[in-house]
């Protein structure tokens, strides 16, 4: 699943379409995880797109009237090609057309999205989002209060989009090894020493994942059609019975809320 890393890396791909005209838009096949607006083409053919930027992992296009949302799910991708190419892949479900370009979403599993309205900040996907981890806001003292009267283990707390947005499964395992917190751990048992290595290696290791293109998995290309890098330095994730990069235990693997969490009993013990 392309998380914020994977997003921004996109988004950074696809800044070029920043103050070009939207020509038309094409809908394939508008079932996704809710279905795509009929009349998006209506309201954003022929306008310009002022800026593009990301909130968590969420794409907006910003138009004078109206932000166009885009959300990549578990498999959506989004890939530039020459207007004139005739190309077309399974699972392509729409197509912003430009003056040379078109901008294609793809998403072979439909949990993705794709939403038009006149305020993004309002929309019930973006409205209750916590804040960015790269920003100021997620800091020691922010989670150290936030954390206080949690009853959940810290992985899932700091997955959950209300609490601090962008960390999906990936980066969580990553993130509690490097500040060598357990996360089977309730988190409202974690420290303000310990709140101060959670936030502090989640921008380190996000942005380590945002150079070099995100993490390489099966489904996830960038707009340009490249694949990310960060899987050669991951440290738990994937590696159950491999050797720990810091000591000689293999490392282990758990579910926790439905998802796989790999983690070192020595060094996050």
């Amino acid at each position: 699943m392309p998380e914020l890393p994977e997003v921004e890396t996109t988004l950074r791909a696809i800044k070029s379409f920043e103050e070009k005209i939207v020509e038309s838009i094409s809908i394939h096949n508008p079932n996704l995880r809710w279905l795509v607006d009929k009349d998006i083409s209506q309201k954003l053919s022929g306008k310009k797109i002022n800026q593009i930027f990301r909130r968590a992992k969420y794409l907006i296009f910003d138009f004078d009237d109206y932000q166009l949302i885009v959300h990549l799910g578990m498999s959506g991708t989004l890939r530039i090609m020459n207007r004139k190419d005739n190309f077309f892949k399974k699972h392509d479900h729409a197509e912003l057309i430009f003056e040379d370009n078109k901008l294609i979403y793809n998403d072979p599993r439909r949990f993705g999205s794709i939403h038009v309205t006149k305020s993004y900040k309002d929309h019930f996907l973006i409205s209750s989002l916590g804040p960015e981890p790269l920003s100021r806001s997620f800091c020691k003292d922010y989670l150290f209060k936030k954390i206080q009267n949690s009853k959940t283990n810290i992985k899932n707390f700091i997955m959950n989009q209300k609490n601090v947005v962008g960390i999906g499964n990936i980066y969580a395992s990553e993130i509690l090894f490097r500040s060598s917190v357990d996360p089977r751990r309730l988190a409202q048992t974690i420290s303000n020493s310990e709140c101060n290595l959670i936030t502090s290696n989640s921008k380190i290791i996000l942005k380590e994942a945002i150079k070099v293109g995100g993490t390489t998995l099966k489904d996830f290309f960038s707009a340009e059609g490249s694949a990310g890098y960060f899987k050669i330095q991951l440290n738990v994730y994937d590696r159950e019975n491999e050797v720990c990069v810091n000591c000689e235990n293999l490392i282990s693997k758990i579910t926790q809320n439905q998802r796989a969490s790999y983690f070192c009993n020595i060094c996050q013990g």
